[in-house]
């Protein structure tokens, strides 16, 4: 007999209800437990508080006769062969199923922020350059193959993306993040949940919220976030992931905001998430974070209290371990009936409560970094690369030149790779093992992409200097970027600096290469510089992208997606600031980057006529269309990417002088043109006025279009007319661009 929570016509929620309802307290309390085998008591960590915590958690027998919510990084904790980790996974999956009366089996979850973090398995580029592209449908495209490897070999969730808006690049996870827009963080997040979600990977959205709002850009440290900086800088991205991208779980943040952590914040996981936005999947804690709420912030007195505490709060699953969440220590029955309802509802959406389900079996041979994974992170490589400054017309380089390639990262991996990376995360612990997959330096690619020229070791012997600088990746201080890798100020690490200054001195044009997690004042010399090239940690296939860039096989097109500063300390970037946090009286202090958000070069050329506007003057609930059309002027194909700028003259509160509301990608040959079309609707200029409600106001506004956030190329003046209008979650985020 088919008992009703097997039944597959059944929807979800009531199979899981009618489940629930025939379990005990222990077997619910299971559903909230994970188990992290492998995680090491001794080594490096990987994970705030491992070796301490992984010796205090609940072991799989113990949980096995109750059943298990989760089984932790499968993949991503030691290297093992894909085939065999697959085949293994079956088997635990057995016998957990085994093991408990229901024969449930576990949700497997792993990292995936820059590819699948598993051994062997393409190494992407880095989220910061996911924001470089400005591409989100590439980002989708790319997302959609990690998520299909990882369900191939029996994963079901993945801990990514990352919607974290930067806020000062001195922080160590910058490299982690998108940019330090809320627009385009939202927008290419979405995209990388639209991926991950299509190809039935259940994404886990992080960190919820105001973590990269931390003072003084320390890891874990308290965010000092006002209520309207949180709902109109950090909130949105999830916002919009959550409603036009389908995630289905939400990680919150190790940090508090003016005193409440995160992850015992009920306002934020209960009030605003489910009740506000609607949510209905499951929220996950980071990483012993329910620990923390006992042994770092303090708010708990014991192990008891802190799982209390969270899923009070809105804490439906404990991660990495089952530590405070045990069937030893009985949480209020309504409380683990709500938390083991939502689990048990997403294990059904799964299909782990079908009668009929098997685990994936392993054994045959699995490639994870098949011809067009590599080829995706080809192009999202090549996409990233930004040319910040190109006055001399150096490039690109000519094959036959003499070429003095300096500095330790133009030979070294580590350059390529960010810090969730496997060879960078896990694999530094394991150097008997190969990396797993091909990882050339730029050094090995430049010699690949410009057979002629000829490499030496000086500047003097030499007709141009290729300076390469910027970060190695780790964490927790095993690199100058990564998770827990906080820099005091943004000069270049490694003593990098007296390289450029020693290049610079020799008289040979100079091109500044940065390989780098995060953002490095380049003032002391970029007015010096042949030109200035940035990319961030490009991954395994960086090397050739850069490369074809620097020979102009490759169109730049990337696009900053965080302003460059032009001095170490001027910290925060000014890059949505009002007025009175950007340069003038009565500061001495100068904080304009020196190259700003949306900046990026082509080598080609682009005129883009006056825009025409359909209806300067809308209500406040409606919208306009604006056509521009834009030309490719030079000799050689390429690529502009049109941004669209907001300015709202006066509000009730302070605004920022300017944000983005909208950006396409254009590509034409030379001599084409195309015409862009921006839907721009009212909705767009809501803010969180002094009351703390959301509006758009009636009175006059402009948009600017622009290469960047500061090359605008023409403003178009609006007026809202009507009344005050309060919006909320199912306001329109988006302005439709396209290219026609």
């Amino acid at each position: 007999m088919v008992e009703p929570w097997q039944d597959t016509t059944l929807p979800a929620h009531v199979r899981a209800a009618d489940l629930l309802a025939r379990m005990t307290t222990e077997e619910k309390t299971a559903q909230l437990s994970s188990v992290w085998i492998g995680a090491d008591t001794e080594g490096a960590d990987v994970a705030p508080g491992q070796h301490t915590y992984a010796a205090r958690s609940a072991a799989l027998d113990a949980l096995l006769p109750y059943g298990l919510g989760q089984l932790t990084r499968p993949f991503g904790t030691v290297p093992v062969d894909p085939a065999e980790g697959a085949a293994r996974l079956a088997e635990l999956q057995r016998l957990i199923r085994a093991g408990n009366r229901f024969a449930l089996p576990a949700i497997a979850h792993d990292e995936c922020l820059t590819g699948f973090t598993a051994w062997q398995a393409t190494v992407f580029p880095t989220p910061l350059a996911w924001g470089a592209t400005f591409d989100p449908e590439l980002i989708t495209e790319m997302a959609r193959a990690i998520g299909t490897s990882m369900r191939a070999v029996g994963v079901h969730q993945g801990l990514a993306p990352v919607l974290d808006v930067v806020r000062d690049p001195r922080w160590g996870r910058t490299e982690e993040c998108i940019g330090e827009d809320p627009y385009l963080v939202g927008t290419i997040g979405t995209a990388y949940v639209r991926g991950l979600e299509t190809a039935g990977i259940v994404a886990t959205l992080k960190h919820f919220a105001g973590y990269s709002a931390s003072r003084a850009a320390r890891n874990h440290a308290p965010a000092s976030l006002g209520p309207r900086e949180l709902a109109d800088v950090i909130l949105p991205p999830f916002e919009m992931a959550l409603r036009d991208g389908g995630a289905r779980s939400v990680m919150p943040a190790y940090n508090d905001i003016d005193g409440l952590p995160a992850h015992a914040h009920t306002q934020l996981l209960t009030g605003l998430l489910r009740e506000q936005w609607g949510f209905t999947g499951t929220v996950v804690s980071d990483y012993y974070g329910v620990s923390l709420l006992e042994e770092a912030h303090r708010v708990a007195d014991g192990e008891q209290q802190a799982a209390r505490l969270a899923i009070a709060a809105g804490v439906d699953v404990e991660l990495p371990a089952a530590r405070c969440f045990s069937p030893a220590d009985p949480l209020p029955e309504d409380l683990l009936d709500r938390a083991a309802l939502r689990v048990l509802t997403q294990k059904c959406e799964l299909g782990l409560l079908d009668p009929d389900w098997e685990p994936v079996t392993g054994g045959e041979p699995v490639d994870l970094n098949p011809p067009h994974m590599r080829d995706l992170a080809q192009k999202v490589a090549e996409e990233s690369v930004v040319l910040l400054a190109n006055d001399s017309g150096v490039l690109p380089l000519r094959d036959g030149l003499r070429i003095a390639l300096l500095g330790p990262l133009a030979d070294e991996q580590a350059a390529m790779l960010g810090c969730y990376t496997f060879p960078r995360h896990v694999g530094v612990h394991h150097p008997e093992l190969p990396t797993g997959i091909e990882v050339p330096t730029l050094g090995e690619a430049l010699r690949a992409e410009l057979p002629g020229a000829v490499f030496v070791d000086e500047p003097a012997a030499a007709e141009v200097c290729l300076a390469v600088v910027g970060d190695r990746s780790g964490l927790f201080g095993r690199g100058s970027s990564g998770e827990g890798c906080d820099a005091e100020d943004l000069q270049l690490p490694y003593g990098q600096a007296e390289l450029l200054d020693d290049a610079l001195a020799s008289g040979v044009p100079v091109v500044i290469i940065v390989l780098s997690g995060r953002p490095y004042a380049l003032g002391r010399w970029a007015d010096r510089a042949a030109a200035v090239v940035q990319a961030f940690f490009p991954g395994q296939e960086g090397g050739g992208a850069v490369a074809g860039v620097l020979s102009g096989r490759v169109e730049p097109s990337g696009r900053l997606p965080l302003g460059v500063p032009r001095t170490p300390g001027g910290q925060p970037a000014p890059y949505l600031a009002p007025p009175l946090g950007r340069h003038g009286f009565p500061s001495t202090v100068d904080p304009t980057p020196l190259y700003p958000f949306g900046h990026g070069l082509s080598y080609t050329t682009f005129t883009w006529d006056t825009p025409q506007c359909d209806a300067p003057e809308l209500p406040t609930d409606g919208e306009t269309t604006l056509r521009l059309t834009v030309r490719n002027t030079g000799e050689r194909p390429g690529t502009e990417v049109v941004q669209l700028y907001l300015h709202d003259p006066v509000g009730t509160v302070a605004r920022p002088e300017v944000r983005l509301v909208g950006y396409v990608r254009v590509t034409l040959d030379a001599g084409a043109s195309a015409e862009v079309h921006a839907t721009f609707p009212a909705d767009l200029a809501a803010y969180t006025g002094a009351d703390g409600r959301r509006v758009v106001e009636p009175g006059a506004l402009e948009l600017r279009v622009a290469a960047s956030s500061e090359h605008v190329h023409h403003t178009v003046p609006l007026t809202l007319t009507g009344p005050v209008r309060e919006v909320g979650h199912e306001r329109r985020m988006r302005c439709e661009l396209r290219v026609k």
